[in-house]
């Protein structure tokens, strides 16, 4: 008997191990810009509390394995302590997917949220339902709801690197999140009409079928591009090429939209050492898409792509 209960609990171990979570994400609460009278212990509690929601939580129904974990990070530079417990700060979002057959990991995503206000009582529970968003306190649910957001379009972005529209489930929770985000006057980056670039025009752009080529976008530069590259440079940049090109078609038709400056974001050296070697024809091409696409790094392309 004792070993039938012993061989059923190593069973229900190593099913509940096989199930492992789809991140691994590190977390960081920097707090030098605040000068306030709470005990900053507080932070250091908060940050091991959201860590353990990141990587606890079970985001998708596919079996991740350890060396399949996505990597991303989430820096929040608290600078305001509003009282009350409310705080006020900035979150820096970044994830890497890795090539494919090599120990190189390309940017995915690389996005400084500048609207982060949340409430915090050190040891409250940190929670986050998907079908009730807005939670009883809107202060104390909006941190969780901007987590989840973003948890959700790494998972949309790496998704679609592998397989076209392989993200979009992860995009529409996203976008659920911002149809349902928490709300008071204190809140922002969840509503069209507060800014041109925020979590709203993000989720929006990914959902709506006016960007529907950015799928097969990411695709192309990934599946096509990152991991092909390190085998067959030549095959590689042609897969980026035409990331470009639909990038560049996307653009012509929907000038100054937010996704065009996101996916650049962190990615310029990365396109410098893939097009520095190629052939006068790819380089060239490349440059006359990348200093049109990506002005913010112009004179880098301008420098390096001669």
């Amino acid at each position: 008997m004792y070993k039938k209960i012993l061989i059923l609990c190593i069973v229900v171990f190593l099913a509940s191990g096989s199930n492992g979570q789809e991140i691994q994400a590190r977390l960081s609460v920097i707090t030098s810009k605040v000068s306030t009278q709470i005990d900053k212990k507080i932070f250091q509690t908060l940050q091991t509390g959201l860590t353990n929601f990141l990587n606890s939580r079970k985001w998708t129904n596919d079996v991740f394995q350890p060396s399949e974990k996505i990597q991303c990070s989430f820096l929040i530079t608290i600078e305001q302590d509003m009282g009350g417990n409310v705080f006020k700060g900035k979150m820096t979002v970044q994830a890497a997917r890795p090539a494919y057959n090599t120990t190189y990991d390309s940017p995915l995503m690389n996005f400084q949220d500048d609207n982060v206000v949340f409430k915090y009582q050190e040891f409250q529970p940190i929670e986050f339902n998907e079908n009730r968003v807005q939670g009883n306190d809107p202060l104390v649910a909006n941190l969780t709801a901007i987590l989840a957001y973003y948890v959700n379009m790494i998972l949309g972005f790496d998704y679609d690197s592998y397989s076209i529209r392989g993200g979009d489930i992860y995009f529409q929770k996203a976008w659920n999140i911002v149809n349902n985000a928490p709300d008071s006057r204190e809140i922002t980056g969840w509503k069209s009409f507060e800014s041109l670039r925020n979590r709203y025009w993000l989720a929006e752009n990914m959902n709506n079928n006016r960007f529907a080529l950015i799928h097969d976008a990411l695709y192309s530069y990934y599946r096509s591009g990152i991991d092909v590259f390190f085998e067959n440079e030549d095959a590689g940049r042609s897969g980026i090429i035409n990331c470009l090109n639909f990038l560049n078609s996307i653009n012509t038709e929907n000038p100054n939209s937010m996704i065009m400056q996101f996916l650049f974001q962190g990615k310029g050296n990365e396109l410098v050492k893939i097009f520095s070697k190629a052939n006068a024809e790819q380089k060239s091409r490349a440059k006359e898409l990348l200093t049109r696409l990506d002005i913010t790094n112009t004179s880098l392309y301008n420098k390096e792509l001669k």
